[in-house]
C-alpha cells in the first residue's frame, strides 16, 4: 500500500503543473507552438478577473495601438457631449446645429485634451472653464500612462526564438535521433543557453487512460553562446522513453514533445525565457534538416534563417 502511494505521489509530481484532469482529459494540445497554455479559468468576479495592466503589456503590438486610439476618442467624444449638453459657450465657435456643436466641441476638446491650444477656440463661463481644466488634466494623466506603458513595452525582456516547425526522427551515428532547430532572432547575445525537453505520452493503467511525463535526455542540454542556429538532439537509444517507438505508436499515445528555454540576455542583463511544442502530427520521419550555412568570399560564415525549417530526403 506505502508503494502504491509512493508511486502515485511521484506520478503526480511528474505532471509538470497541469493536474491530472487536464493531462487525462483535454483533447487539445497542452502547450501551443507560442508557448501558451491549453487551459482557460473561469469563476472570478468581473472585477477580480481584470489585469488591465498585464493585458496591456503581454497584448499583440496592434491590439496595444488599437486600444490607446480608442481610449483617445471615447475621452474626447464623452468630453465634447459635456460640452454640448451642458450648454457651454465656447468663444470661436460658429455652427448653430447640434452636430456641427458637436463637432467642434470634439475638436476643442482634442485641443484641450493634448495642449495644443491653436487659440481660435476657447471656453467661456466658470463652468466652461472648469470642464476644460478637468479635460486637460485628464490629458495629461492619460499621456503620462500611455508613455510609462510604451516604456514598459519596449523594456520588458523576453526571449525571441524562432523554431523549426517541424521535428524530424532521423538517422544520427548509429542509431536515430529526435531533433529540431532553433535559432535567436534578435541581434542580441543570448549565453548559458538550457534547453530541457519532456515527452509527454498516453498510456492505459489500471484501466484508465493516464498520461505520462519523460524528460529526454539531451546530446547538448546546455550551451553556453547562440550566434547561430542549434539543432537540438535526443539520441533515441537503449533506455530512452522514445525507444521502440513507431509513427503509429506517436499518433496512439497522442505524444507531445514539451520545449522549454531558459537563457541570459546580455542586453537586459536578465534570464529569460520561452517554450513550444511539437504534436505528433509535426513530427516527420526518415529525412534530414536542410543545411543552413553559407560561406562568403571573405571568409565569414553566415546562416540563412529562412531555411530553418526546410528538410530533405535522405539519399539511399
Amino acid at each position: 500500500m506505502a508503494s502504491k502511494r509512493n508511486k502515485r505521489s511521484e506520478e503526480e509530481l511528474k505532471d509538470l503543473g497541469f493536474g491530472s484532469r487536464v493531462t487525462e482529459n483535454s483533447p487539445l494540445r497542452l502547450l501551443n507552438r507560442d508557448g501558451s497554455f491549453n487551459v482557460e479559468r473561469d469563476g472570478l468576479p468581473f472585477l477580480q478577473s481584470i489585469h488591465l495592466y498585464h493585458s496591456l503589456l503581454t497584448m499583440s503590438w496592434w491590439r496595444f495601438y488599437l486600444t490607446i486610439t480608442s481610449v483617445y476618442i471615447f475621452i474626447n467624444i464623452l468630453f465634447a457631449l459635456v460640452f454640448v449638453f451642458a450648454g457651454v459657450p465656447i468663444d470661436g465657435a460658429t455652427s448653430v446645429t447640434i452636430y456641427g456643436r458637436f463637432l467642434e466641441a470634439f475638436f476643442f476638446s482634442v485641443q484641450t485634451f493634448t495642449t495644443v491650444g491653436y487659440g481660435r477656440l476657447s471656453p467661456m463661463g466658470v463652468l466652461g472653464n472648469i470642464i476644460a481644466s478637468f479635460d486637460a488634466f485628464v490629458g495629461l494623466i492619460s499621456f503620462a500612462i500611455a508613455t510609462g506603458l510604451l516604456f514598459a513595452r519596449f523594456s520588458r525582456p523576453n526571449a525571441k526564438i524562432l523554431f523549426s516547425e517541424r521535428a524530424i526522427i532521423a538517422p544520427y551515428k548509429d542509431i536515430t535521433a529526435f531533433e529540431f532547430r532553433m535559432a535567436n532572432v534578435r541581434s542580441s547575445q543570448l549565453v548559458n543557453i538550457e534547453i530541457k525537453v519532456l515527452f509527454s505520452e498516453l498510456h492505459k493503467s489500471d484501466g484508465k487512460l493516464r498520461r505520462s511525463f519523460h524528460e529526454l535526455p539531451l546530446e547538448r542540454h546546455k550551451v553556453n553562446f547562440l550566434p547561430l542556429h542549434l539543432t537540438v538532439v535526443h539520441p533515441i537509444e537503449r533506455g530512452s522513453p522514445l525507444s521502440g517507438f513507431k509513427m503509429a505508436d506517436l499518433e496512439k499515445s497522442d505524444a507531445e514533445f514539451l520545449v522549454l528555454i531558459s537563457a541570459f540576455d546580455e542586453t537586459f542583463s536578465q534570464t529569460v525565457h520561452t517554450r513550444t511544442s511539437y504534436k505528433f502530427r509535426e513530427i516527420v520521419w526518415g529525412v534530414k534538416f536542410s543545411d543552413m550555412f553559407q560561406y562568403s568570399g571573405n571568409g565569414a560564415v553566415r546562416v540563412d534563417l529562412k531555411r530553418i525549417h526546410d528538410i530533405e530526403s535522405i539519399a539511399e
